[in-house]
């Protein structure tokens, strides 16, 4: 028996400032969305119920999960306004810039541009590319693209002058939390002729992105960040005539076309199909069904509120607790561009406390948050409400108390 397709979750009524799909979230008030979300009823809804078919049907749900990770490639799709038929699920943001990395048509001593700085995520996959097929890796500070002022672009165009074939870099910085200008990068690239690859983990789901306004060829997003879901559920997209001339390195059973068609119908079974032109050949094989399915239900209440509304009341958190810790001696990281700010807010701490003192102390009183390369980091989503950040300050206060003695 074929089990009949999951049915879309229900409306799980996500508002903006109330925590109640997340009822055993212990910290009062919960700052590291920018590392792991914590997974909402939402999440856990659509991980029991793929669960669940799985555990009644057995091999009946394979038809019926293959049905619900195409619902979920179209809601990924609409969050970066793209086209389901050019996204692939992927593990991670990791295996996503591999399996690219590996599968770019290189031709040896092609130049890639990575930025020192940068998350590793997007440094590691090209480096091994720059390994096996002898390119040449040019390293720029990212600090030229990620300065609260306002970007450099003159080492980088001086790259792009010199022949870059790809630039890899991330849509906000995982330390400063400051956007980089995608749109302009873009636009340089292709004016030399270059490509634009970038990890967005840090954006999808709090920023809003366009990847045909922006121009960007590839993009890269793990879920367990600003999507809200588990860890091992992200997805890629690439534009379609930049999918078509991938070489399918990393191509497996399920990358064919019709790959499934000789498990139903007999004489189907063949070797020499084609492999598919679009980014779907990524999915090569068995997938994280219940995973997956767990992402559908955090990114629906995304959905639900809206990621340009996610984005305006993260962005008065901020304002609530920016001035404040900057009265207390941090020294913030925020761009004082709007378009330039991002779900993260970062502070270098009083000279005479390190970040890691002060995380400490905060976590002691319920409020948790992050150390990035010694930067105090909040990184509030749209659970989160207005009053935490007052409460988010008071702790600040009797850490510092604490700390100073």
């Amino acid at each position: 028996m074929i089990a009949a397709d999951p049915p879309p979750l229900p409306p799980m009524k996500a508002r903006l400032g109330d925590r109640g799909l997340f009822p055993d979230l212990e910290p009062k008030v919960y700052l590291n969305h920018a590392a792991i979300s914590p997974m909402s009823t939402a999440a856990r809804s659509g991980l029991m119920q793929a669960a669940s078919l799985i555990a009644r049907d057995g091999l009946g749900a394979f038809r019926p999960l293959l049905a619900q990770r195409g619902r979920l490639r179209a809601t990924l799709a609409g969050l970066v306004g793209a086209e389901s038929e050019d996204v692939a699920l992927v593990l991670n943001t990791s295996a996503g810039l591999t399996a690219l990395a590996l599968c770019m048509p290189w031709r040896p001593g092609d130049r890639v541009v990575l930025f020192e700085g940068e998350f590793p995520a997007n440094v590691t996959p090209w480096q091994q590319a720059v390994a096996t097929f002898g390119l040449d890796p040019v390293y720029l500070p990212i600090a030229d693209l990620a300065r609260p002022d306002g970007p450099d672009f003159g080492r980088l165009d001086a790259a792009l002058a010199d022949g870059a074939r790809l630039v890899a870099i991330s849509a906000v910085q995982f330390q400063t939390g400051l956007r980089t200008p995608l749109g302009e990068i873009a636009a340089r690239c292709h004016a030399r002729g270059a490509e634009l690859a970038v990890d967005a983990i840090q954006a999808v789901g709090c920023c809003p992105i366009d990847v045909e306004a922006l121009g960007v060829d590839y993009l890269v997003c793990g879920g367990h960040k600003w999507l809200m879901g588990p860890e091992g559920a992200g997805f890629a997209w690439a534009r379609p005539d930049k999918a078509a001339a991938l070489v399918p390195r990393t191509a497996g059973w399920l990358s064919h076309e019709a790959a499934t068609d000789f498990l139903f119908e007999p004489g189907k079974l063949r070797y020499d199909k084609p492999i598919q032109r679009r980014l779907g050949f990524l999915e090569g094989g068995a997938q994280n069904a219940i995973g997956y399915a767990a992402l559908e239900g955090a990114v629906q209440a995304l959905v639900e509120i809206g990621v340009e509304a996610i984005f305006e009341h993260v962005q008065r958190w901020h304002d609530a607790v920016d001035g404040p810790m900057s009265a207390r001696g941090f020294r913030s990281n925020r761009a004082p561009d709007r378009a330039r700010r991002s779900g993260i807010l970062t502070w270098r701490p009083p000279d005479d406390l390190t970040a890691v003192q002060l995380a400490d102390a905060l976590e002691r009183r319920g409020v948790a948050c992050s150390t990035p390369e010694g930067l105090l980091r909040f990184a509030p989503h749209w659970p989160n409400a207005l009053e935490e950040a007052e409460t988010a300050i008071g702790a600040v206060d009797e850490a510092l108390t604490e700390l100073r003695g």
